[in-house]
């Protein structure tokens, strides 16, 4: 796309918010995959600022206005809770949405997409590849930090802006129905990874159970908790503000904490196609726990106790999903070979069993934070 077809275009989406200022240019931005992202420049009396335009897929978000709802509500409250607190950044820690002319947190364009606008958060930038152990615990210490705020939000329960996302117990019966269907005649060259996941079977369920019992609340979540969706500060490297709020919905604490130790503790890449690179970085770890343990204050002492055991259920789930996309033909996951989706649910069933093998170590370096 030419920059002055961006242009052009962003500047009639612009046209549907209330940006008090004058359109000067655009160009594609970020590195993600789902949603077409934008910054934007303005002229607002003589000061350009820059703006994060965003259309929200809907092919992957089937309910976006839904979304952008739970959105609104999520940053809305942070920002209350922010300025009640006195935080002379309030505005640089949390998300806001520029309203459409109709007051809406996003604007539908003639062609039915959905698009919002943010202001763009200077002088921080997110990490695609950690560098330190540092960034690891900055970046868990604003993961704590959003849930903390999230978990006082009031009123109705958000919308599950993509049902059954973190529900392992239905991510394993998916795979079972795959294996049923074999539609592309893999299933038996898959018999070691098959009984891999089916002996997991109770872990799969165990936190799902621990919430239906009451006894791990359900919270407002993040979902997707990539390091790189933290931006840290150009200076100070702190953990300034959470972004990617399309999965916030309710859910587990845990899952966000497994999460950021699926993604932030290996020794290689998801995708390596060696699984004896895969093991775990111990130090890594500890980071993620003491800086998340830092500010997610709010944990009860159920969550606490499977804060080690949360990293194997992600990864685990994880796995189980690539398994489920390879035999049903690598619908879901892109691919860059041909056995892609199948190397990545290997690695993730390596990483699984180096946490197994670890698991009191790591179960004692969470009780140090405790």
């Amino acid at each position: 796309m030419s920059a002055s077809a961006v242009s052009h275009d962003i500047r009639s989406i612009a046209a549907l918010f209330d940006m008090r200022g004058d359109f000067v240019q655009a160009s594609v931005f970020g590195s993600g995959h789902i949603n077409d992202t934008y910054c934007a420049w303005f002229d607002q009396a003589g000061q350009r600022l820059r703006y994060v335009v965003q259309r929200i897929n809907h092919n992957v978000f089937k309910q976006p206005v839904q979304l952008m709802e739970n959105v609104r509500r999520v940053t809305q409250h942070a920002l209350a809770a922010l300025q009640a607190q006195g935080n002379p950044e309030a505005y640089r820690r949390t998300l806001t949405c520029i309203p459409a002319h109709d007051g809406k947190p996003y604007a539908i364009d003639a062609g039915g997409n959905v698009w919002r606008v943010y202001p763009f958060i200077e002088r921080a930038r997110g990490y695609d590849e950690l560098e330190t152990n540092e960034q690891a615990y900055q970046a868990a210490r604003a993961f704590g930090a959003f849930q903390k705020l999230a978990a006082t939000l009031g009123g109705q329960r958000l919308h599950e802006t993509i049902p059954d996302f973190h529900n392992t117990p239905k991510r394993l019966e998916a795979l079972e129905a795959a294996i049923a269907a074999n539609t592309n005649g893999r299933a038996a060259e898959l018999a070691d990874e098959v009984a891999f996941a089916r002996a997991r079977a109770a872990d799969c369920s165990r936190v799902f159970g621990l919430i239906a019992a009451g006894i791990i609340p359900e919270r407002v979540t993040h979902n997707d908790t990539k390091l790189n969706n933290v931006l840290l500060d150009d200076v100070t490297a702190e953990g300034v503000c959470v972004i990617d709020l399309d999965t916030t919905m309710p859910g587990s604490a845990l899952y966000d904490f497994g999460d950021m130790v699926r993604t932030a503790a290996p020794t290689t890449r998801e995708d390596d196609p060696d699984p004896a690179n895969i093991g775990i970085r111990l130090d890594r770890f500890e980071a993620l726990v003491a800086g998340y343990l830092s500010t997610a204050t709010f944990l009860n002492e159920a969550e606490r106790a499977n804060l080690a055991f949360s990293g194997k259920l992600l990864t685990l789930e994880c796995g189980i999903r690539f398994l489920t996309d390879y035999l049903d033909g690598d619908v879901y996951f892109k691919i860059n070979r041909p056995a892609h989706n199948l190397d990545r649910c290997r690695n993730q069933f390596a990483f699984v069993k180096a946490i197994e093998d670890n698991m009191k170590a790591m179960e004692e370096i969470v009780s140090r934070y405790q």
